[in-house]
């Protein structure tokens, strides 16, 4: 694909957030890319630092979670600009950097994030865990966002906790000095009492607008959930 500059109307990238492990950011992010898509964008999305993989046969290692979004993209791109971390052990991402020998530095997440940049309109990015959880002893995700000049959307499950999560993690993406542009519900637990409550609940209390909210379908084809997601004004530029 040829480099050329983002297509006006909405941000040139995202910065996927969630308010713990396990809320469905994935789905969120790969969902978000085909409603994008929709819009008739260019999107391409990256994992910068992905813990939890297996190996290929090629001998090289790969994620599930990146693997879905190198999926929803628009166009075919190399694994290793999506995921440029690939960590074999399913832990917090400084443990499994430490456990494989690697040391997680910024720079080489920037040069692949900018040949995304080149190639895309919109260049979706997932962190890892929630908000505070860091990479390093010395490298917080805000330092990956704020480095590749990001707002942030927020991914909130739907779960027992979720509006005091929720309103705690809007609160530090703003103290971070971040721009929460929006957030989209992600329903994890079936069956779950009163959830419908919760989720108007989060919209009366949340900052920023709802983008959508996805309910719980395990197997669900991203491409169909993108009607989902009726709120991407929130998104634009």
């Amino acid at each position: 694909m040829p480099d050329t500059p983002a297509r006006p109307g909405f941000v040139p990238g995202l910065y996927v957030t969630g308010t713990d492990t396990g809320v469905g950011k994935t789905v969120a992010s790969a969902t978000l890319m085909h409603a994008l898509r929709r819009h008739g964008l260019r999107v391409l999305g990256m994992k910068p630092v992905a813990s939890g993989c297996e190996r290929r046969a090629e001998g090289t290692w790969a994620n599930e979670d990146a693997l879905a979004l190198q999926r929803a993209a628009s166009a075919p791109v190399d694994y290793e600009l999506v995921n440029p971390y690939a960590l074999p052990v399913p832990t917090a991402p400084e443990l499994a950097a430490r456990e494989a020998g690697v040391d997680l530095r910024l720079e080489p997440m920037l040069a692949a994030h900018a040949v995304l940049a080149g190639r895309a309109d919109v260049v979706v990015v997932e962190g890892v865990g929630g908000w505070l959880a860091p990479l390093t002893e010395t490298l917080d995700q805000a330092e990956v966002a704020r480095a590749m000049d990001l707002p942030v959307v927020m991914v909130v499950g739907i779960r027992l906790g979720c509006i005091n999560h929720a309103r705690l993690t809007a609160r530090a993406i703003a103290a971070d000095g971040f721009a929460l542009r929006g957030w989209i519900g992600s329903h994890v637990e079936p069956g779950m009492l009163h959830a419908d409550d919760n989720e108007r609940i989060l919209r009366r209390v949340l900052p920023v607008p709802c983008i959508g909210v996805l309910p719980y379908a395990p197997d669900a084809d991203p491409a169909d959930r993108a009607r989902h997601l009726d709120g991407l004004a929130a998104l634009q530029a």
